[in-house]
This record gives C-alpha cells, structure tokens and sequence, in this order.
C-alpha cells in the first residue's frame, strides 16, 4: 500500500483583515495622514484624466482611481532610506514615497499642501505631461517616474520589467546594512505570471533579499480576468512555491494594509528575506483613459458600483468622522485646496489654443524640453575616467610575458575587486568548478568568495538584478553569461531595462555594469550557444560594447569598462581563452581609452577591419597572401558612440579600399552596418565597393562540417585577399 504524507508550505500563508477595533486602535496621525494622502492622490489622478480627454497628455494616462488605499497603506509606514519601484500604472506609489520623502506634517485635522508637497505635484504633472520641469526632464512620462532622492527608483512600461531591478535594490540595501533598509516592488495580477517576476521570486528567497513582492490584483489584465489566465486566482499562493512569507488583504482598506505591511517590514528587517503581499484591489476607470471597464464591454456596471462602494477615499473620510479626527467641512476644504492647486498648475503650464474652440488648451511652447536635448545622456560623458592611466603596450614598462588569456582575464578581476570593494561578480556556475566553466572567476572566488555569487538559470532575473544594483549606486555588478545566445533570453533586461535606464530617466542615472560573455562558435555547441552578438548589440545606443583580441588588451579594457559609468558589454571569444599572447605579469593597473582601436600592421593597398578572434585570423591570412600590405584595425570598441573613425579614417584615406572581417552570420552581421557608414562617411575615398568577410546564413551547426561551413576563419580572409583583384 502506498503511505503517503501531506506536505505543508515552507512560509506562512494568511489573508489578513481590519476590524473595527483595528481603526479605534489605530494612531489619529496614521488615519489622518493616509486621508489627506489619499485625497492628494485621488484629485490629482482625476486632474490627470481631464487633460488626457483634452488631449494634453501625449501618450497614455493609466489612472491609480480606486487603487490608492493599496499605495498609499503600504508606504506611509516606509524610511525615506526604502526603495520602491513600478509598473506602468505607479502615479499613486510614486506621489505617496515622494510625499513621505519630503514629510507630511500631522498636528490636529488634515494637514495643509506645504511648499514641498506643492512642488512635487507641480513636477509629477510636469513629468506626466513630458514638459521640461519633470523629474525625467519629460522623457519619462507618464509610465517611466523616477525620483532617487525620495527612494522612488522608476516605474515601468515592461509589464514586470521592474520587478528584477528591485531585487537588485534590495541586494545593495542588505550588503551596505544602511538602516535595515528594505525595497517594495508593486506589479498587477498580470505581470504574476511572467516569467521573469517568478524567477526573481525565486532568487530574492535564495539570496533572504529584503524585498516585498505587492501585487495589486485588481482582477483584469486589460480586460481578461484573472480566473482565465491561471487556475490560482489567490495569487499570493505564488509565494509558498519559494518559501515566501506571503500574506492576502483588502487592498481597498488601507489600515489592513498598512498592517499587513508592518508584519512585512519586520519580518524582512530582521533578516527573514522577502515577502509577497496580494492586495486585491480595483482599478476604477479602464486599463487606460477616463471610460469606465463598462463602456468596453468586459466589466458589468453592477460589478463596477459595487467596488465603488468600498472606496478607499471614502473608507477613510468615514473613519476619520467617526472617531472625530475631521470634520466634513475639513475634508471638502482639503479638496478644494489641492484641485485649486491643479488648476493653478494648469494656468502655468498650458495656455488657449489660438483659433481653437472655448476651453481648448496647448501646452505652452516655454514648458517643452529643447529638441536640443534628445540625444543628451544616452551615454555619459566619461567623466568619470578622468585621471586614469591609458598605457599601449608599446608604452608599458613593466615586465611582460607569453601568458594565458584566461588566466589574464581572471586576474584583473580579483585585482580590481580588491581595489574597489563595489565589485561583485554573479552569473550561472561563477561560484563553482573551481572558477566557472572556463575558470574566468578563479581568482575572485579564491580571494572574494563572498562576492561571488553564483545564481539559478535564470538570466532575466540576475542581470535585472545586477541593474538594480547598478542603478542603486552602491555596487558595480560584472554579469557573466556562460553563452552569448543567452542575451536573447534575458533581452528585456538588457535591451528595455539596462541599456535604457540612463537616457530614459533624465539622462543623469548612471548604470555602471559589465556583461561579460563568450562567443562560442567552431566548440560544436550548435545553433544556441554560437552566435556573434556585436551586430545586435550595437543597435542599442545605451550600450558599450568592447571585443578584445589579446591579454593586454583585456586587462586595460577590462579596467576601463569597471571605472566606467555606463553598462559595458565585454566580448570574449572562447577560441581566445586558451591562446597565449604578451600581458603583464605583475601590473594589472593600466586602462586603454574608449574610442581607441589599435593599429595590429600597417600597409598601403587595403585597410582591413576586424575584432576579437578575426583579428589574428585576418593577421594569418595577410601573412599568407603577403602581396597585399593592409593596415589592420583591431576596433577594440565597437558601439557607434565608442568607434574610433579618426582611425578607421586615416587608414582609407590613405589605402582607398576596406574589407570588413567578422566570424558570425550574416544576418546579424555587425560589418553591414559598418559598411554602410563607411560609404556614406568615406565614398570620395573609396576607389572600390566595401568588402566584407562574415559567415553563412544559417548558424553553425553541432555537425563539425555544417559548422565550419557556417562561420569564417584564415581560409576565408584568405579567399578575399586573393579576389580583391575582381573588384
């Protein structure tokens, strides 16, 4: 006969309610405060919809109507030293940290709108409305508010694009032990489902992060309810399958979750790792806009004047009244007072459309950012490198020898972990086999094993983190991908989130990050572990990317990248981990500057271009075919803001022919686009059409002969140089 034993969830699981005598307990300046805030929130949110019927918001206006108790309960209990973060519908999380961040004085009745409170309305709207005086500087907009001083770390348009970075907040928070800080992170009932929140579940609990998971179930994803996209409409059971402490409140009565998030913090500040609160809640307007659900079909009236029944807003002036905190004129004159406020802000920031109907508005032409500006900080402006020491191997001093290039790679980093104690290194096996699969992490683990952190398969979650941590500050995260292939895995993070962060949020937001992975093709891995990522990759101008070719190079490249304060993808070619090549034996201090390519041989008949492995295989094949003298350029940088066209120009000036060389496919060919800008940039020096070297179409296969076919080596670089004749 078969025993059988019943299993119980690792965490506690509750569904939490307030009584009646929860409100007589409660503290006057709580209740009062979460009134006035509440209130705050709800007239502005109303404000926000009446410009958007007008056409004054550009874009969409997803409205927190309904949901403020939620926002609000949970963060009036926050240290302006915790973090939040978003999603796509955040107005109300955003202005409730922003009005803890500059205080909210309770002293008898509602408190008054102070200057602070005053100016953070005035840039919220600002920011909602992509005019200059927001937080962003416009660019944000509704979907992306940031403002790092009051902890309010950005919303997300991503639907749970966030929720990795706060991970990553909250990983920082612990390292640094800056006042048992802790990160909360709000996402709806339909980001529940994606894969990257549950694998960022799954990390914070392997890694007792101190993070709150608050999800607002407010039962449509759009319009499609919960019940019909999982068969566990209690989505805070989601929590027991990582071992989460997770609790289920009324999110539409704000006291429960305030209390609710009190049992929260104190599990989470006294180490106990994350925590999942489901706060049902609802959305009083459609997804997006002024229209109610009704009026697209997927919500019935009845249900909808059933929820507006148990307003939070309404909950709280009740509350208030009974126990004689307020008075009804007080609330209708604190109403007044913030929607006279709205309006004031509305005379200073939009002005009659001229010929327009009566009451038509425009934004006044004073209150848009310059167009100037579009560009501005999607990279930083190096800076931060000022003072370093750039040293070309021609120019080094000390003692240099034949070494490994994997050992090269290793040993920066464990010499520039014990320079910079900022520098923690994470990524898949990173904290095993003596050094990860091809023993990059070696020294580090010797010598940091604390900061080595090896994570679960699952890349979104830890490069998402690893962003957070960037974000915050307080460490610089080196991510290391076993596979390029895998950047398509985790390609929200690295594409929306990383590679966005800076320019998306005000241009002033550094992301100090390296993303090192090995290219792998001619290993026999196949089509998903063998792909040449540099044409992709530099399609994204928030992105740094480097591919170096020797030890050297990697040393002073790699230094560069951990002092730079943008994101850096750092190339490596498997080929060139077990090749040998002249690096330093004891001085690992050096960097080599961004933009710079090196100059491998000089000659007058062609100039030839390549990175990373090609570079010694365009080296081979020139000295085979050595009737042809070719200048060849290592890029060394390949991201459009890093290339170093002062040298790539000097060479076709005096040559007047290139030829491009790259390993991978064609179809994500970095040389394309680089052919393309030499011709437009070069044509009056150009005797002969561009040329290039890449490989097949198709990726290589794991058949040793397909592979072969598919990807270019010396032979290839050979054939060209013996056909330059034809053209």
């Amino acid at each position: 006969m078969v025993e059988r034993q019943k299993l119980e969830p690792a965490a506690d699981w509750t569904h939490v309610h307030a009584t009646e005598s929860d409100w007589d307990a409660a503290d006057p300046d709580l209740l009062v405060g979460m009134l006035a805030q509440t209130q705050w929130i709800r007239v502005f949110e109303e404000y926000v919809l009446e410009l958007a019927a007008d056409g004054l918001v550009h874009g969409p206006a997803h409205s927190s109507i309904g949901q403020e108790g939620g926002a609000v309960g949970s963060i009036i209990g926050l240290l302006d030293t915790d973090m939040v973060n978003g999603s796509h519908r955040g107005h109300h999380q955003f202005l409730a940290k922003a009005f803890g961040h500059v205080g909210v004085p309770v002293d008898g009745g509602l408190p008054e709108l102070t200057d602070e409170v005053r100016l953070v309305l005035r840039r919220t709207l600002a920011e909602i409305c992509g005019l200059a005086e927001g937080y962003c500087r416009g660019r944000g907009g509704s979907m992306h508010l940031q403002w790092r001083e009051a902890g309010a770390m950005g919303t997300n348009a991503i639907v749970g694009g966030g929720v990795p970075q706060a991970v990553g907040f909250a990983y920082a928070q612990d390292r640094a032990a800056q006042d048992d800080a802790v990160t909360v992170t709000y996402f709806g009932d339909g980001a529940i489902n994606i894969g990257s929140v549950l694998e960022s579940m799954n990390l914070a609990s392997a890694w007792k992060a101190p993070v709150c998971f608050f999800v607002e179930n407010n039962g449509y994803a759009v319009s499609t309810p919960v019940e019909k996209v999982t068969a566990e409409p209690r989505l805070s059971a989601r929590g027991q399958a990582f071992g989460i402490r997770s609790w289920r409140v009324d999110g539409m009565d704000p006291l429960a979750v305030h209390l609710v998030m009190q049992e929260a913090l104190e599990h989470m500040r006294s180490g106990g790792g994350p925590t999942l609160i489901e706060a049902q809640v609802y959305r009083f307007f459609h997804q997006n806009g002024p229209y109610p659900g009704s009026a697209f079909g997927y919500r019935s009236k009845d249900e909808e004047q059933q929820w507006r029944k148990r307003d939070p807003l309404a909950m709280l002036v009740d509350q208030c009244l009974r126990r004689g905190l307020v008075t009804e004129e007080q609330v209708a004159a604190s109403g007044k007072a913030v929607l006279d406020h709205m309006r004031a802000l509305g005379e200073t920031m939009f002005e009659p459309e001229p010929g327009g109907k009566p009451g038509q508005r425009r934004v006044r032409a004073d209150q848009w950012p310059d167009p100037g500006f579009v560009d501005i900080g999607v990279l930083g402006d190096l800076s931060e490198l000022e003072g370093a020491r750039y040293v070309e191997i021609d120019d080094f001093d000390g003692a240099l020898d034949e070494r490994r290039f994997i050992d090269v790679v290793s040993e920066v980093a464990a010499a520039r972990m014990a320079d910079d104690e900022r520098i923690v290194v994470l990524g898949e096996d990173v904290d095993g086999l003596k050094g990860g699969t091809n023993g990059a992490t070696r020294r580090p683990l010797e010598k940091f094993p604390d900061r080595v952190l090896g994570t679960p398969i699952s890349e979104n979650a830890f490069l998402g983190a690893a962003g957070g941590m960037a974000l915050d500050g307080r460490l610089r995260p080196v991510v290391e991908f076993m596979y390029a292939d895998f950047m398509w895995v985790a390609a929200d993070q690295l594409f929306n989130q990383v590679a966005k962060a800076r320019h998306m949020f005000g241009g002033e937001s550094a992301v100090p990050l390296v993303l090192r992975s090995k290219l792998a093709a001619g290993t026999g891995y196949g089509s998903q572990h063998s792909m040449d990522p540099a044409g992709v990759l530099t399609t994204a101008p928030g992105l740094r990317v480097v591919a170096p070719s020797c030890p050297y190079d990697y040393v002073g490249l790699m230094n560069t990248a951990l002092r730079c304060d943008d994101p850096v993808v750092m190339l490596e070619h498997v080929d060139l981990y077990t090749s040998t090549g002249r690096a330093p034996t004891d001085d690992l201090d050096f960097c080599l500057p961004v933009g710079r390519a090196a100059l491998r041989s000089s000659g007058d008949d062609l100039t030839v271009i390549s990175y990373l492995s090609m570079v010694n295989h365009c080296a081979e094949a020139l000295g085979i075919v050595d009737e042809v003298s070719a200048d060849l350029i290592d890029l060394r940088w390949l991201d459009r803001a890093s290339l170093d066209w002062e040298t790539i120009t000097a060479s076709v000036e005096k040559t007047n022919r290139v030829l491009i060389v790259e390993q991978g496919a064609v179809g994500t060919s970095y040389g394309g686009w680089l052919a393309d800008e030499i011709q437009r940039r070069l044509f009056d020096h150009l005797d002969a059409p561009v040329l290039r070297v890449h490989g097949a179409t198709a990726s290589p296969s794991i058949s040793k002969v397909l592979e072969r076919a598919a990807i270019a080596r010396t032979d290839e670089v050979v054939a060209a140089l013996r056909d330059l004749d034809r053209y």
